[in-house]
């Protein structure tokens, strides 16, 4: 096990962003709840408390015993994390009398400590809390303030154990990744050795020794993450790896040959099949999106079942489930609430009895693409933008018929292949474009019609949990609408969705 840094989660928003902060120097970093922490072993270098949206003056916050591993270990508390070392020692948390969101300037900082090597004066923080630390433990002391707030961070005398009431994890604390960096490397003592290639090197073997003669079956999606997973097996077991791609009838348009194509080059062993029916069939009259979702997997499930049945002797189902739905799979305080269902991490109907290889479990998104660089899977799989699992239903609002996808498709076709050809593809995280199910009033050649309506989405992100709309250029948002009306048969209009997620998600269903 390599040498880690403990990331116990309270529930903040940017816990996963401190992972990925940590993840960047090359330094590897896991994440846990609060109430379920893992056995303190020698790996462990040091603990990270993140923040929470709860405030440690309420009944029922949450709390843990730190003297489990305070003074034995280095500790930075962020935010509430610091708030909760102030309080359980004797400090005092208030409410704040001016409530300080956004960003900040460190007006006081003392250099000398090993916290703040390298930072500066007036060094830009980003603040969110609506507490205070009023007054410390005797054994504290300040080491920044800003304006508004004089312990902005602070140190226990004779032991590393630190906490700062702003977030170093974003990118609006410009010397951020400087006090990470401090704290993790220099403090900690953690090598700087988790690399893609030694993350390349280590799968590969424990696959080996994991999988040894056993045969896999794998489904691929095109994506990158199932594709990265399915190079590793096929580093560790060759032959003894099939892959299926199934072709649902929700794909864009040519993706099933092209992406079979792709993999064919890569010497993966993949079969594809053609389950368009089966999967119309199982959708016909679904119109609500969870049962749209819900027919797809349950399908999808069986046409791999089926597939898995003409290989003699598979014991293992491979799957490129990533560590971001690993966390997401265990709440901090009991099960959040269903937004949309995706897979169970881990989970499979009782009829199929495989075991599952999760390879890219401890990766982030942008370190499954750093991996899948290193492996040389081709470009065109890396970079492509993120695709839902249900494919284009989730896409048509409403029920879906074979000739509603070959609309989507094309319309689809056009937008992409116009990012593209207008060199925006790669400053986009993920586009794609929507059938509404309602009509519009038009005129093409001095008649009346009456058509669909298509709406076009493209989201700036990092890792889908938060997203911005993409400013496209107007000239052309405006040759992409003409292009889509004049080519594709039933559209007279096209819309441009301007919203960010949240409040809105990234897909419409």
């Amino acid at each position: 096990m390599a040498e880690q840094i403990l990331i116990l989660d309270f529930g903040s928003q940017y816990t996963q962003l401190i992972a990925r902060r940590v993840r960047e120097l090359d330094v590897y970093c896991e994440i846990h709840p609060y109430n379920k922490i893992p056995e303190i072993t020698s790996d462990i270098k040091g603990i990270i408390l993140s923040g929470s949206p709860c405030s440690v003056r309420d009944e029922g916050a949450p709390d843990l015993d730190l003297d489990q591993f305070r003074g034995k270990l280095p500790v930075l508390g962020v935010c509430y994390g610091s708030q909760l070392l102030a309080q359980k020692y004797g400090g005092d948390v208030t409410p704040s009398e001016i409530r300080e969101y956004g960003r900040a300037n460190l007006t006081h900082l003392d250099l000398h400590e090993d916290l703040l090597k390298e930072m500066t004066h007036g060094s830009q923080v980003w603040m969110s809390h609506g507490d205070t630390i009023k007054t410390l433990p005797g054994n504290f002391k300040v080491i920044a303030s800003t304006p508004s707030v004089e312990v902005a961070a602070f140190k226990v005398e004779g032991e590393e154990t630190f906490g700062i009431q702003f977030h170093p994890e974003v990118t609006h604390s410009t010397e951020g990744k400087n006090l990470l960096r401090n704290f993790v490397v220099h403090i900690c003592g953690c090598p700087q050795d988790w690399t893609s290639d030694i993350f390349i090197d280590a799968t590969v073997s424990d696959l080996k020794e994991k999988i040894g003669d056993d045969k896999v079956v794998m489904g691929l999606s095109g994506g990158v993450d199932s594709s990265v997973a399915a190079t590793l097996i096929d580093r560790a077991i060759g032959d003894n790896l099939t892959c299926v791609f199934v072709d649902n009838g929700l794909l864009r348009k040519n993706e099933y040959e092209e992406v079979l194509d792709s993999y064919k080059h890569m010497g993966l062993n993949v079969i594809g099949v053609d389950s368009k029916q089966r999967f119309y069939d199982a959708l016909l009259g679904l119109s609500d999106p969870e049962e749209k979702r819900k027919a797809i997997g349950k399908t999808f499930i069986e046409v791999f079942d089926d597939e898995a049945h003409k290989i003699e002797g598979v014991k293992w189902l491979g799957q490129g489930t990533i560590y971001p739905d690993v966390i997401e799979s265990v709440s901090v305080n009991g099960p959040s609430a269903t937004i949309k269902s995706h897979h169970n991490v881990g989970g499979l109907p009782d009829f199929m009895k495989l075991k599952v290889v999760e390879p890219l479990n401890t990766l982030f998104k942008d370190g499954v693409r750093e991996v899948g660089r290193a492996l040389e899977i081709p470009e065109n799989i890396i970079g492509r933008h993120p695709f839902p699992g249900p494919g284009l239903a989730i896409r048509i609002l409403g029920d879906i018929t074979p000739e509603k996808v070959a609309t989507l498709q094309e319309v689809d076709h056009i937008f992409i292949k116009g990012l593209k050809d207008n060199g925006l593809y790669d400053d986009v995280w993920q586009a794609g474009a929507v059938l509404l199910p309602i009509q519009s009033v038009g005129v093409m050649g001095d008649e009346r019609t009456y058509e669909r309506v298509v709406a076009l989405r493209a989201v700036t992100s990092v890792d889908g949990m938060t997203a911005d709309w993409v400013h496209l250029p107007y000239e052309f948002l405006g040759n992409i609408s003409n292009e889509i009306i004049n080519k594709v048969k039933g559209v007279n209009r096209v819309v441009y969705d301007i919203s960010s997620k949240p409040p809105a998600t990234i897909e419409w269903e």
